[in-house]
C-alpha cells in the first residue's frame, strides 16, 4: 500500500473499527509482516528437503555415542568391583560378555545380523581372520560379539594407531588396573578408549606383537585394507591392499591358518565421502580420516567365513597375502550383488534368501 493510499484510508476510516483495521494493515505492510507466512513457506520446503540428509550424518554418531556408552560401562564395572579384583582372575569376562551381548542385540535387531560359517572358527588354538573393512566396521564389532558368545573366547584385533589417539575420560588415579593381568595391577591409567581397546585385546599392529599373540593361541583379526579401504572403498568393492603382505608373514611366522572373511551390504549400511579428491588429499598429505560418514541404514548384514588357508612351508608372504585376497574376493563375487543397492539391502530384511548360500 503507497503513503497516499494509507493516508486516504486513515482519513477515510468511518469509525473506530475501520481505523484500527487500517491501521494494522499500514502496520503490517510497513513492518514486512504479509511476507512472514511465505518465508515460513519456504523454510517448512528446507527441513522436509534437508531432514533425510541430516539424519543419515547423524547416525554414525550414534555408533560413537554407543562405543561411549561402552566405556562409561567399563568405568562403572571396575569401580563396581574394586573390593573383588584381588580375588578374581578374570576380572573383565563378565564386561565383556555383557557388552558382547548388547552389540549382539544392536545388530540382531537394527540389521538382521547373521554369521555364517562360524564352525570354521576354531574353538581352541589360534587363527588369523582376515576381513573387508566397511566405512565403519561394525560388522567386526557383531563378529566379536558372536564369537564371545558363541565360542566364549576373545579374538585379539588389530586397528589403526589414530584409533589409539581418541579421547576418553580421566580416570582417578589408584583406581586404574591392567585389564589383561587378573589380579596384577599397575599405576598407570587406562581410560577412555584406551580402556575400551585393553579389554578387549586391541592392538595397534607391530608384526611382533601379532606374531605374540597368535603363538599365545589367540585369534586374531585384521584387515589389509585398514582405513584406506573404509574412507576410499565404495559400493563396487574394491579391496584397496595395495601391496601389503604383513598379515601374511605375521601368519607364516605364527604357523597359523587364515580365515578370510566378508560381510555382505556392509557399504550399504554406512558409506563414506572419502572418494571426494578433498578428503582423499587430506589423508594423504597429513594422514587424517577426516572423510564424513553417512549411513546408519538398517539393511541386512551376513557375514560369512571362507575355508581355512593352512600354514605352508612353501608358501612365502607375497603368495599368501595373494591367495587370501583372492579367496575374499570370491566370498564378495559369491555373496554381493555388484554395486551394492541400499533399497535393496533395505529389503532383503523381509526375506530370507541371498544372493549365494555358502554350503
Amino acid at each position: 500500500m503507497s503513503d497516499t493510499g494509507n493516508q486516504s484510508c486513515l482519513r477515510g476510516a468511518e469509525n473506530m473499527v475501520s481505523f484500527l483495521v487500517c491501521l494494522f494493515h499500514e502496520l503490517e505492510e510497513w513492518a514486512g509482516l504479509g511476507q512472514v507466512e511465505d518465508y515460513l513457506s519456504v523454510l517448512e520446503y528446507l527441513l522436509w528437503v534437508f531432514t533425510p540428509l541430516v539424519i543419515v550424518f547423524i547416525v554414525p554418531f550414534l555408533i560413537v555415542i554407543l562405543l561411549y556408552l561402552s566405556i562409561l560401562f567399563l568405568h562403572v564395572y571396575k569401580r563396581k568391583n574394586q573390593l573383588r579384583e584381588a580375588y578374581c582372575n578374570n576380572l573383565w569376562d563378565g564386561a565383556r560378555k555383557t557388552l558382547a551381548t548388547l552389540w549382539d542385540g544392536h545388530g540382531a535387531i537394527w540389521h538382521g545380523y547373521e554369521i555364517h560359517g562360524m564352525e570354521k572358527i576354531p574353538d581352541k588354538g589360534p587363527a588369523l581372520i582376515v576381513y573387508y573393512h566397511g566405512a565403519i566396521p561394525v560388522d567386526y564389532y557383531y563378529f566379536l560379539a558372536n564369537v564371545i558368545i558363541q565360542k566364549g573366547r576373545t579374538c585379539h584385533s588389530v586397528a589403526d594407531h589414530f584409533l589409539f589417539k581418541i579421547p576418553g575420560c580421566p580416570c582417578p588415579v589408584g583406581l586404574c588396573s591392567h585389564p589383561g593381568r587378573g589380579q596384577e595391577s599397575d599405576q598407570r591409567c587406562v581410560s577412555g578408549f584406551k580402556l575400551l581397546l585393553e579389554v578387549f585385546s586391541v592392538i595397534h599392529g607391530p608384526q611382533e606383537e601379532c606374531v605374540r599373540a597368535l603363538r599365545n593361541g589367540h585369534l586374531l583379526g585384521i584387515s589389509p585394507g585398514g582405513v584406506r579401504e573404509a574412507l576410499f572403498s565404495d559400493e563396487t568393492y574394491p579391496l584397496l591392499w595395495g601391496k601389503r603382505k604383513g598379515f601374511a608373514q605375521v601368519a607364516i611366522d605364527s604357523q597359523v591358518p587364515v580365515i578370510p572373511m566378508f560381510t555382505q551390504n556392509v557399504r550399504e549400511g554406512f558409506r563414506s565421502l572419502g572418494t571426494l579428491r578433498f578428503f582423499r588429499w587430506v589423508y594423504e598429505r597429513f594422514r587424517l580420516p577426516v572423510a564424513p560418514v553417512y549411513g546408519g541404514f538398517p539393511v541386512k548384514f551376513r557375514t560369512f567365513l571362507g575355508d581355512p588357508i593352512p600354514y605352508d612351508p612353501n608358501m612365502n608372504a607375497a603368495e599368501l597375502a595373494e591367495k587370501v585376497q583372492q579367496a575374499i574376493q570370491s566370498l564378495i563375487d559369491k555373496h554381493q550383488k555388484i554395486p551394492g543397492n541400499i533399497l535393496r539391502a533395505l529389503l532383503e530384511r523381509f526375506h530370507t534368501k541371498h544372493k549365494d548360500h555358502l554350503q
